[in-house]
């Protein structure tokens, strides 16, 4: 059942809120994540294989340690966004957003009029009736959050264009795929993707749009802590399970 986003309401307030991507579909993994004590999760269904049923329990285990869920969905699918939304998730990642076509689809297909034409359905949002209809559509609209996620050097020169009009509520950048759109494959430290990710803050800025730091190191996170920025995404559950297991063998076999 519908409830209240907690991190659209820590960021409103301006405290800070970590999350992870997961490309890890087991429930096991999100319960983790939780417990850790991540405020969201973005589950990861533009890269990785989730069938709409396994979402939903993806989701659920989200809910069962209050970790606000959010969805990736595939590039420019408002059926995806539809059963993300459907299946309890409180916001969209909206993945190579370009130009503001992008964004205005994306509202559509998320939000009811009559700020969008989200198709209307019953079932798990309304709490299969506890919540009244017209109430849950007002609820809805206030608490699902859009997330534009630009990672396409189309997307940095036309980010004003995108965000004026409003309507996308936090604002990823997408470090990897801004690389090779830059001619520099996976050089996500080379001073043109790091040039993108700083004219894509200084918008966010400019618009009043949170902007959400992909940061994995403390030295990374206190740069953005200064500029103001309160929203990060610490890494990837696939990554970060990999590393750890690596770690381990090297330990045993006594190399660390």
């Amino acid at each position: 059942m519908l409830r209240p986003n907690e991190v659209r309401r820590r960021l409103a307030a301006g405290e800070e809120v970590h999350g992870l991507f997961s490309t890890v579909p087991d429930t096991a993994m999100v319960e983790m994540i939780g417990c850790a004590g991540y405020d969201f999760v973005i589950l990861d269904c533009e890269h990785t294989l989730v069938d709409p049923q396994q979402l939903e329990h993806l989701i659920r285990a989200a809910e069962t340690t209050g970790l606000t869920p959010f969805v990736r969905v595939p590039e420019a699918d408002p059926g995806a966004i539809l059963r993300a939304l459907d299946a309890g998730a409180m916001g969209i990642v909206v993945p190579h957003v370009r130009e503001r076509a992008d964004v205005d689809a994306a509202i559509r297909a998320a939000r009811y009029a009559p700020e969008g034409m989200r198709s209307l359905n019953g079932g798990r949002g309304p709490g299969f009736g506890r919540i009244d209809l017209p109430t849950y559509i007002e609820r809805a609209n206030a608490e699902i959050m859009v997330i534009a996620l630009v990672e396409d050097a189309e997307g940095v020169t036309a980010i004003d264009e995108i965000l004026s009009p409003g309507g996308v509520d936090l604002l990823l950048p997408g470090p990897g795929d801004l690389s090779q759109s830059y001619g520099v494959p996976w050089q996500v430290r080379h001073p043109r993707v790091q040039e993108a990710v700083r004219t894509l803050r200084a918008g966010c800025a400019r618009h009043g749009v949170p902007f959400c730091a992909m940061s994995t190191t403390p030295e990374r996170r206190a740069e953005w802590h200064a500029d103001g920025v309160r929203a990060f995404v610490l890494g990837e559950d696939r990554d970060l399970t990999a590393r750890a297991l690596r770690g381990q063998l090297d330990r045993a076999l006594g190399g660390g």
